[in-house]
């Protein structure tokens, strides 16, 4: 069975990007409750026409949400494994649940407060193991200091420099400079990139994303339902998620062959995204590109095939990312670098406002449109939206 094109998303919602603890006094749980009744309101639907919900991290509790928003009855709640990984997988399993009768209408929510614990420090939380000992004894305390051995690994084997990834840094705050929800919209210059201090060396300050709050919801339904409602479809063209049993060692462990090591982990998923679609890396009109670090959105152009391995840097340096002129516009809306971090959801949030034609910083004729999950430990994820 397939899902391509058989569901759409037909509402989107959003709170404003806060910068991080800034959403205070409000709860997660009313930012989420704040972006799902904007998406019914923006589809033309009650919020009592919901009747499943698909999630991939934060934690949510759907009886919490049922009895806090008045859904009378919910027929399918699930949540992808993983954490922002997931984020694009977690539309391919609203559509699943639509396509296979076990839904009419579902949610896709995600929502970041971080008022305690920074995301940036996760690992400091977990528990003690054997694996943890082997990683927070070697100083990797988050996962910057996880993703620059990646980076340094790529710079060594391919000759990436910190160049190429400020020119993904600078790429992206020039599309936050024109879009009115980013949160940073100041100018950077190359200069100014170089001379920011180094967090986890190969990475400085510009390579990370932001820490932020807020909640991004998108709703689905079938297609046949979707052409009759408020808003202009936008179809689930194909989704995948998972990986390679390599990848999932590699945040933590370390423990793989230089090739998948100096990745994203998207390879395999994009293999299998690009099979169940009928578009390939040349018919991508716009990518938003998960983009918690620099070094991995470059990685991630070329496990989707967008450039040959190793030669992301160059790509990137070529131009070929701008919006303005170049041949695949990347995180038109500033993505996570400059925009505002939703753990994945603003990508897809901008993914279908680039397709309904609204968008900000507006690629003309986009009609197809790739979102990416990731990456993190398995599942990452991949998503083609169509127009």
């Amino acid at each position: 069975m397939t899902i391509r094109d058989r569901t759409a998303i037909v509402g989107l919602g959003a709170t404003p990007y806060y910068k991080r603890g800034r959403s205070a006094p409000q709860t997660l749980d009313e930012l989420v409750g704040k972006a799902i009744i904007a998406a019914a309101a923006d589809a033309g639907l009650e919020v009592t026409d919901i009747d499943g919900f698909a999630y991939f991290a934060g934690g949510f509790d759907t009886g919490a949400l049922v009895e806090t928003l008045g859904i009378p009855e919910v027929r399918y709640t699930a949540t992808l494994t993983g954490s922002g990984g997931g984020s694009a997988g977690a539309v391919g399993l609203a559509a699943s649940a639509i396509v296979s009768g076990m839904a009419d209408v579902v949610v896709c929510v995600g929502g970041v407060q971080q008022s305690t614990l920074r995301y940036g420090a996760m690992p400091t939380s977990y528990a003690p193991s054997p694996e943890s000992a082997f990683y927070q004894s070697a100083g990797l305390v988050g996962p910057g200091h996880m993703f620059a051995l990646l980076a340094r690994r790529h710079m060594h084997l391919y000759g990436t420099t910190r160049e190429h990834f400020a020119e993904v840094a600078l790429s992206t705050r020039a599309n936050a400079m024109t879009h009115p929800a980013a949160l940073i919209r100041k100018p950077l210059t190359l200069d100014e990139y170089m001379a920011a201090p180094l967090i986890a060396d190969p990475h400085c300050l510009f390579d990370f994303c932001l820490e932020s709050d807020g909640a991004v919801a998108v709703i689905l339904t079938s297609a046949e339902r979707a052409r009759d409602l408020k808003r202009k479809p936008v179809y689930v063209h194909a989704s995948a998620h998972g990986g390679a049993g390599e990848w999932g060692r590699s945040l933590y462990w370390m423990n793989m062959p230089d090739e998948t090591f100096a990745s994203s982990g998207h390879a395999a998923v994009a293999k299998r995204l690009y099979a169940a679609s009928d578009v390939g890396p040349g018919g991508i009109d716009v990518a938003q590109i998960y983009d918690h670090f620099t070094s991995q959105v470059i990685m991630q152009l070329e496990d989707y095939g967008f450039c040959g391995k190793g030669e992301g840097g160059p790509f990137v340096a070529s131009g070929a990312i701008r919006f303005d002129g170049g041949s695949l516009p990347v995180n038109t809306d500033g993505g996570q670098l400059s925009g505002g971090y939703i753990w994945g959801m603003s990508h897809i949030r901008e993914a279908v406002e680039q397709l309904r034609g609204c968008a900000a910083n507006q690629v003309p004729g986009a009609e197809f449109a790739l979102v990416t999950g990731g990456p993190s430990n398995i599942p990452v994820s991949g998503l083609i939206l169509r127009r």
